[in-house]
């Protein structure tokens, strides 16, 4: 009992720290940018959404923070929380801490989708209804995604149990196979359809609106208590799969719940942003080198770190090479890459 008070304490003040961590990074990235708006700005900004007046401030800068780039920040905020949260629990129910989102064939099927859209079907997106065109190709994104991971299922599904070689087996296939009919659909396209394709699979923000941010947070937010509510019975799993049955743990269940639940995060997530790598690798390896491997603890700094990360990773990409825009995958790999390389010689030294 004491323990557990000890933990919930911690978790307190560790989601405070991250939330104070997050809200500092949040009004630099908005503030950041060819006009520059002052902290105070932007906190006189939001404030006065809610009718309370606390600084001065121009219409432009009203018109640049909240049309422009809070959208596009929420929008970071929510990509990062849903790759980084979905990397720490599938690393928790595969037993791996190698294993990402894209393993189980979400990002690739969402590629897939928006490739063949992009260059074999894009009259179609013209016949869609007004208010499906506008998000057609988030749309078939989240659809490949979700679809993508049924097949990965279907396959992995062995005597009604989902055994965790066989799914990750069956990721790696599909996501060879739909790679490969992206790699044919890049040869069939125009120079303009290559540099969408491009583009969306290297991930980008550019553009986020309010509606599709709104859109995307409903199942991310949903999805994400979903899998900080399996905190426990991951922590069980640690253990192995038969003490965790011991103790009362219905493990295809835990598995069916949290691939299910990945699935409509980050298919959500890389409808609205596209292919972002290396975040839902990185971030919970972050989180357990600073604070262990109790998911209680493990999950909630995953999901302030993806955030903090995904802000501060498109502020870079945005202004760095500003007017133009790098993708914001090109940014994530750039720090995952190294981070990782750093982890594989650290462990080398210790063994």
């Amino acid at each position: 009992m004491n323990m557990s008070l000890a933990i919930g304490k911690r978790n307190t003040f560790l989601g405070f720290f991250f939330f104070l961590g997050l809200l500092a990074t949040v009004l630099i990235a908005v503030g950041t940018g060819p006009m520059r708006v002052a902290p105070a700005e932007v906190t006189g900004i939001l404030l006065q959404k809610i009718g309370v007046s606390f600084s001065q401030f121009t219409a432009a800068q009203e018109a640049v923070v909240w049309n422009i780039r809070l959208p596009r920040v929420i929008t970071g905020i929510l990509v990062g929380m849903s790759l980084a949260v979905s990397g720490a629990a599938l690393q928790g129910i595969f037993r791996n801490p190698l294993v990402d989102p894209g393993l189980i064939g979400i990002s690739s099927g969402a590629a897939l989708a928006v490739a063949a859209v992009v260059v074999l079907g894009e009259p179609l997106i013209a016949l869609l209804p007004g208010a499906v065109r506008l998000y057609g190709l988030t749309l078939v994104g989240f659809g490949g995604g979700v679809a993508a991971t049924r097949l990965v299922l279907y396959i992995a599904d062995y005597s009604g149990r989902v055994r965790v070689a066989n799914l990750l087996l069956a990721g790696i296939a599909v996501q060879a196979v739909t790679f490969a009919g992206i790699g044919l659909l890049q040869y069939l396209s125009s120079d303009q359809q290559l540099r969408m394709i491009t583009f969306w699979m290297l991930g980008s923000l550019g553009g986020s609106l309010w509606t599709s941010a709104a859109a995307a947070g409903t199942i991310i937010v949903a999805a994400t208590v979903g899998l900080l509510s399996v905190s426990r019975e991951l922590n069980l799993l640690a253990l192995g799969e038969r003490e965790a049955a011991q103790l009362g743990v219905d493990i295809e269940k835990l598995k069916r719940k949290v691939v299910l639940l990945v699935t409509l995060s980050v298919g959500a997530a890389v409808s609205v942003s596209g292919i972002i790598g290396f975040v839902g690798l990185v971030v919970p390896h972050l989180a357990r080198m600073l604070f262990g491997a109790d998911h209680r603890s493990l999950l909630p700094v995953s999901v302030f770190l993806g955030a903090i990360l995904m802000v501060f990773s498109d502020m870079v990409a945005r202004t760095v090479v500003a007017p133009a825009e790098l993708p914001i995958g090109v940014i994530t790999s750039l720090i995952g890459g190294p981070f990782f390389i750093f982890l594989i010689m650290a462990n080398r030294r210790l063994t």
